[in-house]
């Protein structure tokens, strides 16, 4: 066992706050959102696979890239994908009004040359859409698209679905999926809320199938986890809704009494028969939406074959001390693996 310290990561690459791992074609990458500062920019270190050892930072010529977090590839294209939230001081006190109100937070989604480890364009979504987080890209290696979810547009504070896909020799962004906020009481809502008389959806995460049929997407504001068949992933079609907390439905599970956070991160098995959602998201950010105190679960649902969705009624775990944020499957599950041949 080796643990590698926050400052070997400083001193080997200039990153601080670790976020996302997978293991690719010559090492381990990682994503980290900042500098040892606080500041930026965010990128992806190197970590060798015998050693364990730091070797780096990934890249060579970064272009305008600053803000980090989420990272994938299409092998098959020598092609990188990387998202953007903000720098650790952006974030790390939960939201900050001033920021998201100026459009101050990750808007862009970035393409890299991955085997130059060279920027090569940048697809701004629009300065309105605020906080650019998880990228799923098609798992059949064919395939040159993905789906990336954005918390919330400055418009209307609706949350949108995003697909990237190359068009020739360039890669464009196109919004797939629109969901609105729903109103709400402000005497229901946390300070940040108020005035808007709404609550947001908060797309906080995305998971696609490992046959690329079935998008699911997190809607951590409101509760609500949906389905979508993406089969033509221009045109999804909504199968399945159940909610789960909310900042103010507070939705049951049947095992439970009313819940506080909502469906967050998702993880879905390679047969694409059971998908698990948890309610944590960032202790700050917790605190913030729902500031009476988040309660960790785990939830479990079944896909049907053909689309639909339903809560397992004998898998519901629930914690008064812990906050649950990721899980992972034992042999591999959909965002674990990359690309899939047939």
């Amino acid at each position: 066992m080796k643990t590698i310290e926050p400052q070997e990561i400083a001193n080997r690459a200039g990153y601080s706050r670790p976020h996302t791992s997978h293991c690719g074609p010559d090492g381990i990458y990682v994503s980290a959102l900042g500098s040892p500062s606080g500041d930026g920019p965010g990128g992806i270190f190197i970590i060798d696979h015998d050693s364990f050892e730091v070797r780096g930072r990934w890249e060579l010529d970064r272009g305008p890239q600053y803000f980090a977090y989420d990272f994938w590839w299409h092998l098959g294209y020598d092609t990188m994908v990387t998202s953007e939230w903000g720098t650790p001081k952006m974030i790390e006190d939960g939201v900050n009004p001033e920021i998201l109100l100026k459009g101050g937070y990750g808007h862009h989604l970035h393409i890299w040359d991955l085997p130059k480890r060279r920027h090569k364009q940048a697809i701004d979504l629009g300065a309105e859409q605020q906080m650019v987080l998880e990228l799923r890209p098609a798992h059949d290696p064919s395939k040159a698209y993905g789906f990336v979810g954005v918390v919330t547009s400055l418009k209307d504070l609706s949350s949108s679905i995003w697909a990237w896909y190359q068009e020739g020799t360039t890669w464009k962004a196109r919004k797939v999926i629109e969901i609105p906020a729903e109103p709400a009481d402000p005497e229901a809502l946390p300070p940040l809320l108020k005035g808007f008389k709404a609550v947001p959806p908060l797309v906080t995460d995305i998971n696609l199938s490992l046959d690329d049929r079935f998008l699911y997407v997190s809607a951590w504001g409101t509760g609500e986890f949906l389905q979508y068949d993406v089969s033509d992933p221009f045109n999804p079609k909504k199968t399945g809704s159940v909610h789960l907390g909310g900042i103010v439905r507070r939705a049951a599970h049947p095992n439970s009494g009313p819940l506080n956070g909502g469906p967050q991160m998702v993880e879905v098995s390679r047969d694409g028969k059971r998908v698990y959602v948890s309610n944590g998201l960032y202790n700050a950010w917790d605190d913030q939406f729902y500031p009476d105190g988040l309660k960790g679960w785990i939830a479990k649902l079944d896909a049907g074959d053909n689309g639909g969705i339903a809560l397992d009624k004998q898998f519901f775990v629930q914690s008064e001390d812990q906050r649950f944020h990721q899980i992972h499957l034992e042999g591999g599950d959909a965002s674990s693996d990359s690309y899939c041949f047939a």
